[in-house]
Order: structure tokens, then C-alpha cells, then sequence
């Protein structure tokens, strides 16, 4: 896979919980991403989040007992995260914003981002990376992008 950092190319950099919108200001040799916006929730662990235990039901007139799976409030909140994320990406290419885009998260955000891309900006997608970049500088994301 080849990526062509040209000029205006945007570069969204997310995981469940962080993102980061990147326009290249300089070009293929020397790409100078710069932050556009930023996004950010709060998601604790499920332990954290959660105030009750599993729930339990009975499996019909015999004493047994199952339990009942408790719900991933941090998987839950992550999935909702890249939801906005994909919202927020169709405001910005229906007003014009970008022409080209290149999304950076781990697999599984990626996604369920990619499932609620409007076809507007899915039609500028030019790359997808299933790699956790949140953490990582400005100037290593675009040595990264250089070596794709």
C-alpha cells in the first residue's frame, strides 16, 4: 500500500477513547501534519462503570442457577466513540472540509468506524490503518505515513 501525502490531505488518527484530526500542510517529502481538532470521552474500565453484579436467572423448575453476562460498558462507549467519529467526519467532508482522508485506528474501532462512514466520506478514503497511533508523536505518525 502506497500513501500520497499531497497537500490538504487529512489524517485521522483515533482509538475507542481519543482522536485526532491531522491536515498535511506540507507535501509527499516532507509532510508537516498539523492538528485541525481534537476529540476525547472518559471511558473507565467496565469495573468502573458498571454498579451492579451479573445478573442471574433460573433455567426453569430445577434449583440451577445461570449467570447472566455483564455488559461492556467500555467496549459499548468505544463503539459509540468512533459513531461521533464517523459523524463528525461526514459534517466536515459534506461542507468541504477535506478530499482526501487517511484513517488510522486499531482494527476494531476501525471497523465499526468504517460501518458508519457515510458514503460521502467513505468515497475519500484513501488508506486505512489498523494501527493504535493515539499515543505517539506528531512527527513519528508522519515517519509512519512515509514508510507505508
Amino acid at each position: 500500500m502506497s500513501i500520497k501525502l499531497k497537500h490538504g490531505l487529512w489524517v485521522i488518527v483515533a482509538d475507542g477513547e481519543k482522536a485526532l484530526f491531522l491536515r498535511n500542510q506540507g507535501d509527499s517529502r516532507f509532510p508537516n501534519l498539523e492538528v485541525v481538532q481534537e476529540m476525547a470521552q472518559e471511558n473507565p474500565p467496565t469495573r468502573e462503570q458498571g454498579s451492579d453484579r451479573p445478573g442471574r436467572y433460573n433455567d426453569g423448575p430445577t434449583v440451577h442457577r445461570s449467570a447472566v453476562q455483564d455488559t461492556d460498558w467500555h467496549r459499548l462507549n468505544k463503539d459509540r466513540f468512533a459513531n461521533e467519529i464517523a459523524g463528525r467526519l461526514y459534517r466536515l467532508a459534506h461542507k468541504g472540509e477535506f478530499d482526501d482522508v487517511v484513517l488510522i485506528a486499531p482494527p476494531r474501532v476501525l471497523g465499526e468506524m468504517r460501518q458508519k462512514l457515510h458514503q460521502e466520506v467513505g468515497d475519500k478514503v484513501r488508506a486505512e490503518i489498523p494501527k493504535t497511533l493515539t499515543n505517539h508523536t506528531i512527527a513519528e505518525i508522519e515517519t509512519l505515513l512515509q514508510s507505508v
